[in-house]
């Protein structure tokens, strides 16, 4: 079951840092994206989807926060039982300086970040 939170706060952005790897036989499998339909402008989502993994049997939960770049952070969470296909969607900005942080608690209780970077509205390439 996903669940979304909505906290303001007065955050500064930071340069997102290293990730780190999960031990093999607690791998998950995300892939995070900005929404690019219409009306993306008014509503610009950033989802971060569960694709499976080896892990996906043992994972406690996955956590995501969105730390938008007007300061407002935006927490979600998958939690156990984890299926493929299962989302969480968060309000981002159209700015280009939107953070998204994964991290996964393990069955141990520790949380490993797995994704760490700027995820902007749009890119021209």
């Amino acid at each position: 079951m996903a669940t979304t939170e909505a906290v303001t706060t007065t955050a500064t952005l930071s340069t997102p840092g290293p990730t780190q790897a999960l031990p093999t036989a607690m791998a998950v499998n995300i892939k995070v994206q900005r929404n690019t339909t219409y009306g993306a402008a008014v509503y610009p989502q950033i989802d971060m989807i569960f694709n499976g993994g080896k892990g996906m049997n043992v994972i406690p939960e996955i956590d995501m926060q969105v730390t938008r770049s007007d300061g407002v952070v935006e927490t979600g969470s998958l939690t156990y039982p984890l299926s493929v296909g299962q989302t969480i969607t968060l309000l981002g900005t159209t700015g280009n300086n939107d953070r998204v942080q994964v991290w996964v608690v393990t069955p141990q209780g520790d949380k490993v970040i797995i994704y760490d970077q700027y995820v902007p509205f749009r890119s021209y390439q």
